[in-house]
């Protein structure tokens, strides 16, 4: 809603306007006007919408005084215009007709006014007055502040009947006082004890037609829709600090909604959602949150439809990579209304800084980023396709595959969210961002003999110092292997390195061994502390497949064998 008011009274020399300012004020008409009244501020305690209100007085000279008809032409040729002439359908500013010195007429001249009325939508009402007997002085300006603060043209189009703004149920309390107006005027309009929409805008054209605007106004503002019925940048994008070192997640709260949404949308129950399915949950997006690239980022059906889990992992992706954006959609998506939560922060949880993590020796992370590097020819989008259950096809290009896929990995009989991105590389120079992640997977590819020694020099670079823990991955495990071009074979590499041994890849056969691979990354990102120069390659999978317990009660067993030998 506006902030304050501003009210410009525009019309031909002597009609009023300047003694209509004077009356309001000084509650008597002015014996002496002046040819233009200074700026008037009405504060917003004594107004009725408590908003402050500025009242503007516009002088033309130099006219001779016309009579009523004149007066109607010049307001559809001259004035109407004037203020709106320019602006497009929605952005026109309000109207309010002014017909003053009702003192000096009998009767009415409304008859002559309502065809200017139903011409022009811009014009809220039309109000008769006399500045000098104060009769409706008062109405007169708390109708044009109504009109600013609760127009009309936004919300009904008196050409159509019309309304044309979001359609979505009124305040449970309201219910149960318009439910029988509304069915006894519409066929359609309760259903299984609620309205419909039909009978949704059956009952806010009725509001509307009874001048009743601020009702409808304040159903719109609830949902976080301003003036111009754009959702508000307060309701769509509210604040949430995410400090340096710290990742955002969807809570239990989130995951509760959002099941909910998949159910509703799920129409033939198929545990996934086709694209037409899709469409509909995203009906009241202004755009289309999820372009194609979805359906290579996440697992997906054999159809080729969102699975559950797929759908999940998406949202999952979201709330990690850009989670602003994330609150957008579940604002659109009226995730704080349907859920009476304050804001769409209740869904997201902050999780506390890396290094809180790692000197903790534990994590309550459930999302963790790989970065998977290697050079171009290696095989990693058919390493990020093959994690999502997807082959690639020679005949595709790269291009037509997203950079990241998303899918569950069990860790500790605990399920987590691991992503993985392909680090598009063109020379050898990586960038600290592109190397920055939870667990790094260096790839090579075996068939070819230059390939290993690009793993070596990023391995040295930029995570030899680091405290992100490094996998290599040997792909094309079903070529023949060549020997590698550098100064020692991978295996010495990971050994003076203390790294575990490349792990071996093939996307033709994706047997248990390459799946495992995807899992042994999420153990690698979840216990990163187990990664360090201290520790062998045999004792890193040792705790890694064992559990950090698990090996200290194996350790204390093999202390106390080794000294009944002594």
């Amino acid at each position: 809603m506006k902030r304050d008011v501003r009210i410009l009274l525009l019309g031909e020399p002597k009609v009023g306007k300047t003694s209509l300012i004077m009356s309001l004020v000084g509650e008597e008409f002015p014996e002496h006007v002046p040819l233009r009244a200074e700026e008037i501020t009405i504060p917003a305690d004594v107004t009725p919408e408590k908003v402050p209100t500025h009242i503007v007085d516009y002088s033309e000279t130099e006219q001779t005084d016309e009579v009523l008809k004149d007066e109607i032409i010049k307001i559809k040729t001259k004035w109407i215009p004037l203020v709106n002439g320019e602006a497009e359908k929605g952005n026109k500013v309000p109207i309010i007709l002014v017909g003053n010195k009702s003192d000096l007429r009998s009767g009415s001249s409304m008859e002559t006014i309502l065809p200017i009325m139903n011409q022009f939508s811009e014009i809220e009402t039309c109000v008769e007055c006399s500045a000098k007997n104060l009769k409706n002085i008062s109405e007169l300006f708390y109708y044009a502040q109504k009109a600013v603060l609760h127009p009309t043209a936004p919300l009904y189009d008196p050409e159509d009947k019309q309304k044309s703004c979001f359609g979505n149920p009124l305040a449970p309390q309201a219910l149960d006082d318009v439910k029988t107006v509304v069915w006894k005027n519409t066929s359609d309009g309760v259903q299984d004890n609620g309205l419909t929409l039909n009978g949704f805008l059956f009952l806010n054209t009725l509001f509307i037609q009874r001048g009743r605007h601020e009702t409808t106004w304040t159903i719109l503002r609830k949902f976080g829709y301003d003036d111009t019925l754009e959702l508000t940048d307060d309701y769509l994008y509210p604040q949430l600090r995410v400090p340096v070192g710290c990742s955002t997640e969807l809570n239990h709260l989130g995951h509760q909604f959002l099941q909910r949404l998949f159910e509703k949308y799920d129409e033939d129950k198929d545990s996934a959602l086709s694209p037409s399915e899709l469409k509909n949950l995203f009906c009241a997006f202004p755009y289309m949150p999820w372009g194609a690239e979805v359906y290579t980022a996440v697992p997906t059906t054999d159809e080729g439809y969102i699975s559950y889990r797929g759908y999940l992992c998406q949202w999952t992706l979201s709330a990690y990579l850009d989670i602003h954006r994330c609150l957008e959609y579940l604002g659109y998506l009226g995730y704080p209304i349907l859920t009476e939560q304050e804001s769409q922060t209740a869904a997201v949880t902050v999780t506390r800084a890396k290094e809180v993590d790692l000197e903790k020796g534990q994590t309550q992370r459930s999302v963790f980023l790989c970065k998977v590097i290697g050079p171009r020819g290696t095989g990693k989008t058919a390493f990020l396709q093959a994690f999502v259950g997807r082959s690639v096809n020679k005949g595709n290009s790269s291009s037509a595959f997203s950079p990241y896929t998303i899918n569950t990995v069990q860790v500790s009989n605990q399920e987590k969210y691991l992503i993985l991105y392909e680090v598009d590389v063109e020379t050898e120079v990586l960038k600290a961002s592109d190397a920055s992640c939870d667990v790094a997977c260096l790839m090579y590819d075996t068939s070819d003999p230059h390939s290993f020694d690009y793993c070596a020099s990023i391995y040295k670079q930029h995570y030899m110092e680091s405290n992100i823990p490094c996998v290599l991955v040997a792909s094309k495990a079903d070529l023949p292997e060549v020997k590698q071009l550098h100064g020692m074979t991978p295996a010495e590499f990971c050994y003076k390195h203390r790294l575990p041994p490349p792990l071996p890849f093939s996307s033709l056969s994706l047997d248990s061994t390459s799946k495992n691979i995807y899992t042994k990354l999420a153990w690698a990102a979840m216990y990163p502390h187990l990664n360090g120069s201290d520790m062998s390659n045999t004792s890193f999978w040792l705790r890694v497949a064992l559990g950090s317990a698990v090996v200290a009660v194996l350790g204390f067993a093999l202390y106390r064998a080794f000294a009944r030998q002594k």
